[in-house]
């Protein structure tokens, strides 16, 4: 075998198992709509996939979310820590797909940040139940992902549910951890 040939070869068996491990997977897809009046009021954390920024949360995770009259969205977020005190922090967000409302930005960031590009992350609604009852929250890395629910706990058959939307989206669910009460 040549040099040319064995480059080729190689070349060829990295191509295949990017395709294999699921690096072309396609953009992740949201849902068709969502009702920005339905979403807003408080939403329960019910599981999610670790991250940093939620390190110190044990249980107890609340999203609240409320209209302001200039089309943003204040988010306030708290949860119990392992000590035993809540914390909680004051984000915004912005929507970013106005013809379907599923594709936003948010900022936990001081508000003087907010024209740097790096403080604002994805918040995709990729799944929604109809009666807004439940919702799956990620991003376009597959890197975040939250199952949320108007109620502190999902029923098996709805948690399942809505493991099954995310995973229908490409999500690693495997990550997924269950949120403490």
């Amino acid at each position: 075998m040549n040099v040319v040939s064995a480059v080729l070869l190689i070349v060829g068996a990295l191509a295949l198992s990017a395709v294999v491990g699921g690096q072309t997977r396609g953009p992740v897809a949201t849902v068709a709509a969502v009702d920005l009046g339905r979403y807003e009021g408080q939403w329960f954390e019910v599981a999610r996939f670790e991250n940093r920024f939620q390190r110190q949360c044990v249980g107890d995770v609340r999203a609240t979310y409320t209209r302001r009259p200039d089309g943003r969205i204040d988010v306030f977020n708290t949860c119990r820590t392992k000590n035993g005190s809540t914390t909680s922090a004051l984000g915004e967000a912005r929507v970013v797909d106005s013809a379907t409302n599923a594709k936003l930005k948010v900022r936990f960031a001081p508000s003087w940040l907010s024209f740097l590009p790096m403080v604002w992350g994805d918040y995709w609604v990729i799944g929604l139940d109809s009666s807004y009852g439940w919702a799956v929250v990620g991003d376009s890395s597959r890197e975040y992902l939250w199952i949320l629910s108007r109620t502190p706990t999902l029923d098996a058959a709805t948690y399942d549910q809505a493991v099954a939307t995310a995973r229908a989206r490409d999500f690693d669910v495997q990550r997924l951890v269950k949120t403490g009460r």
